[in-house]
């Protein structure tokens, strides 16, 4: 869509003169030749963009821009000058203009100006845009599961976020939505309209990562060239997210120790204490307590990191999570692919809820998107999913089932209560004996058990 640009200036020549220049250039133009003209066409059809004449018969130019201002704050004004003075200049900048050139101008470096003024103005409705949409995407509400401990991380993220919390720590296995409840805790927080900013400790070699976390001076090592501020910088006023800091070098770990103190640091090669006010929220799938040991993190560093702790169960602790994380991210796929998956199979469902997801949430995403991508049926059947996840979910080289389907047929979930009853009652009630009897992990056997309500 082409950007309008309204031409105000009582000179007629110079108005059919940038008219037919910008046409050229490809925007839509409208001209008015007096700021009472340039205020109805304003109200008719608001510009992107005003090219306003200063000296203007009857209302001059400023009067216009203050109006302008009042009544579509979002219009790029640029004023037009013949007078060169820097004080009216100065005063319209206050008042809320762009930009100004003087007469006589050279088009091309108007055109210039022009483009670089509407590149400003569409990078700030992106920015709005993404400052109004980030909270609502990465809230609490956001996040999708019905267990019991599901509920408990969340209702901790809540009272973090509201409190000024400074120091966080998420532990969980790799995909279980570590970097998700960061940015939860970020949105749902009085920092929502600063910077998060992120880093995988283990993705950047030692060599650049003080570098990259706290900046550094022109001339500090060879390759730097100009003064780089670091991300702790970049995150005054926001949060600062360390992924898989457990894989931190321990170089790093005692300057990050003082960060985490006194909020404090230098940059490579400077001399000068910067002070920053973040909070950092760091995550990690080590048992940092086995690392301290091993003497690869420090336990000083571990401590401090501690101050609020967030453990993260993986998804085969929470099975009532599963199924309703699967249908969500059928919808998001039928949407994405054009695809019109409803339901799932109730043996899909069995399968789905019987594997361990040893990759936990991300693993469960890459399979549910491969079904929908690769499959065109309405309901997922559980032959749709991976083999491996259904060779690892059934029974392998068991005894034979000595087993009759009657002519009439029966409810699958009929049986499967029957089977539990009867594990269970032939194991004296010991859960753990009962699940080995069905070849169940103790996980999916009390799922069983909560779904048919032996428990």
């Amino acid at each position: 869509m082409k950007n309008k640009i309204l031409v105000v200036d009582d000179e007629h020549l110079i108005r059919w003169s940038l008219e037919q220049n910008l046409k050229k250039q490809g925007y839509e133009v409208s001209t008015a030749g007096s700021g009472e003209d340039a205020l109805r066409l304003l109200q008719e059809e608001t510009p992107d963009l005003m090219l306003l004449d200063i000296q203007l018969p009857g209302m001059n130019g400023m009067e216009v821009l203050e109006k302008v201002k009042e009544l579509e704050e979002d219009v790029i004004v640029i004023m037009v000058t013949a007078l060169g003075v820097l004080e009216t200049a100065v005063k319209a900048m206050r008042l809320g203009a762009y930009d100004y050139i003087n007469k006589p101008f050279n088009l091309d470096e108007l055109a210039i100006v022009i483009k670089k003024a509407l590149e400003t103005r569409e990078l700030k409705r992106e920015v709005a845009q993404l400052r109004a949409v980030q909270p609502k995407r990465f809230s609490i509400d956001s996040i999708i599961g019905d267990s019991a401990d599901l509920r408990h991380v969340l209702n901790m993220v809540r009272k973090i976020a509201l409190s000024d919390a400074g120091t966080v720590l998420i532990q969980g296995e790799s995909g279980t939505g570590k970097e998700l409840i960061a940015k939860a805790i970020h949105y749902e927080g009085a920092r929502a309209d600063k910077p998060f900013m992120a880093i995988n400790c283990a993705a950047v070699p030692e060599t650049l990562l003080e570098s990259e976390l706290m900046g550094h001076e022109k001339g500090a090592f060879t390759d730097a060239k100009s003064q780089k501020k670091g991300l702790f910088e970049m995150a005054h006023g926001g949060t600062m997210f360390l992924d898989e800091i457990g894989d931190m070098p321990m170089a790093i770990q005692a300057k990050l120790l003082r960060v985490l103190e006194d909020r404090t640091f230098r940059r490579v090669g400077g001399v000068k204490d910067i002070h920053v006010d973040i909070r950092i929220v760091s995550a990690t799938n080590c048992d940092l307590l086995e690392a301290i040991e091993q003497k690869v993190f420090r336990s000083d560093l571990y401590y401090r990191l501690q101050v609020i702790p967030i453990f993260l169960p993986p998804l085969r602790e929470r099975r009532d999570d599963i199924l309703t994380l699967a249908r969500h991210f059928i919808e998001s796929f039928n949407r994405e692919f054009g695809k019109d998956v409803r339901q799932i199979s109730k043996e899909a469902e069995n399968v789905l809820v019987d594997y361990d997801w040893p990759g936990n949430i991300r693993e469960l995403r890459n399979v549910i998107e491969r079904a929908v991508i690769l499959e065109n049926d309405e309901t997922m059947e559980y032959e749709h999913l991976p083999r491996e996840l259904v060779s690892r979910s059934v029974p392998a080289g068991g005894s034979p089932l000595i087993f009759t389907l009657p002519a009439e047929g029966i409810d699958i979930e009929d049986v499967e209560r029957e089977l539990i009853r009867q594990s269970l009652e032939t194991s004296d009630g010991n859960q753990s004996k009962a699940a080995k009897k069905l070849n169940l992990g103790i996980d999916a056997f009390r799922y069983r058990m909560k779904k048919f309500k032996f428990l």
